[in-house]
C-alpha cells in the first residue's frame, strides 16, 4: 500500500507537495494553493514506478502536460564515480498495467488524489 511520507521538506517559493511511497511506487503531488486538506488543487504529479528494478516516471503538470522518462541512476560501474540520477527519454508507458497496480496499491490514499492520478494515467497518450 502507498503510504504518505511525513515531514516532507517544503521549499519556500515552490509549490506545496505531498509524497507517497511503497516498494514499487513513489508519488509526489504538487498543489496550486491551499492547506493540503481544504482547498488544494493539484498542479502536477510525478509517479515513479518499478523503483527497485528499471525505474521510470510518468509526470504531468498543468502548465506543460505529460512526460514519460526512464530514471538513469548515475551508476556506471568500473572506476567512474557515481553521478546524480537524471530523467532520460523513454517512450512506451504500459498504462493498463500501471493503472491496475496503482488502483490496488492506492486504496488508502485521499480519494481526491487517487481518482485524479488514475484519471491522468488513463488519459495519457503516447506521441
Amino acid at each position: 500500500m502507498l503510504k504518505e511520507c511525513i515531514n516532507i521538506r517544503q521549499i519556500k517559493g515552490e509549490r506545496k507537495r505531498r509524497w507517497f511511497s511503497n516498494d514499487y511506487f513513489d508519488l509526489i503531488v504538487w498543489f496550486d494553493e491551499g492547506l493540503f486538506y481544504e482547498d488544494e488543487k493539484i498542479f502536477g504529479f510525478q509517479l515513479c514506478y518499478d523503483i527497485n528494478k528499471f525505474e521510470r516516471a510518468l509526470t504531468w503538470r498543468k502548465d506543460s502536460g505529460y512526460s514519460h522518462n526512464r530514471i538513469s541512476s548515475g551508476e556506471y560501474g568500473g572506476l567512474r564515480m557515481k553521478e546524480s540520477p537524471i530523467l532520460v527519454q523513454d517512450g512506451f508507458f504500459q498504462k493498463r498495467e500501471i493503472a491496475a497496480r496503482f488502483l490496488k496499491e492506492s486504496a488508502e490514499l485521499d480519494p481526491r488524489i487517487r481518482i485524479f492520478i488514475l484519471r491522468k494515467i488513463k488519459e495519457y497518450k503516447w506521441i
